[in-house]
């Protein structure tokens, strides 16, 4: 076994601290006004610039968290675009057939079987009009990804909304979502 030693222990406490104001005793706190001084002074060309804490993982969050709502946003714009023709009331496929096809496996019940069979929402909606249920699932997918894209607010769930209706659609679309995801 390895021993922990200098080597391997921790910065000192002394290292972590920031630097004072050319003026001031010891460091400040961050926020108040003799860091806004410091911060001053500092672009003044006396010191340097206080620079971000060590630890935080702001830049990683926003880059991953952008980069999920683009490829929701790319996904769910694929589906607008070609649900209709895949997986809509007169598709290749059709969705609400592959529903009433497992609704009736599970004698006509629309139960936990048949939700964890095919997890989806439209379970829950009117079929007579698929299309526009389709069409719709995807705009609110898509509308809410741009959010998520283009301010990037998001919690948990924003995430968890994108991925249910995501979801949804990829377990009505059959051979169709394995299809695309085979390609990528």
């Amino acid at each position: 076994m390895l021993s922990a030693g200098r080597d391997m222990a921790a910065p000192s406490a002394a290292l972590r601290q920031r630097r004072a104001a050319p003026g001031g005793g010891g460091p400040e706190a961050p926020g108040g006004a003799a860091a806004g001084a410091a911060a001053a002074a500092g672009a003044a060309g006396g010191g340097a610039v206080l620079p971000v804490s060590p630890g935080t993982f702001w830049l990683t969050r926003i880059v991953l968290l952008r980069a999920v709502a683009l490829l929701y946003l790319v996904a769910f714009l694929v589906a607008y675009h070609q649900n209709k023709q895949l997986i809509g009331e007169k598709g290749l496929l059709p969705c609400k057939l592959y529903l009433q096809s497992v609704k009736k496996y599970f004698k006509g019940k629309i139960n936990l079987d048949a939700l964890s069979y095919a997890p989806t929402i439209i379970w829950f909606l009117d079929w007579s009009d698929m299309d526009s249920i389709l069409d719709n699932i995807s705009l609110v997918g898509l509308a809410t990804s741009a959010f998520v894209l283009v301010t990037g607010c998001a919690n948990m769930v924003l995430m968890a909304v994108l991925w249910a209706l995501y979801l949804s659609l990829v377990n009505v679309g059959q051979i169709w979502s394995f299809v695309f995801f085979n390609r990528l």
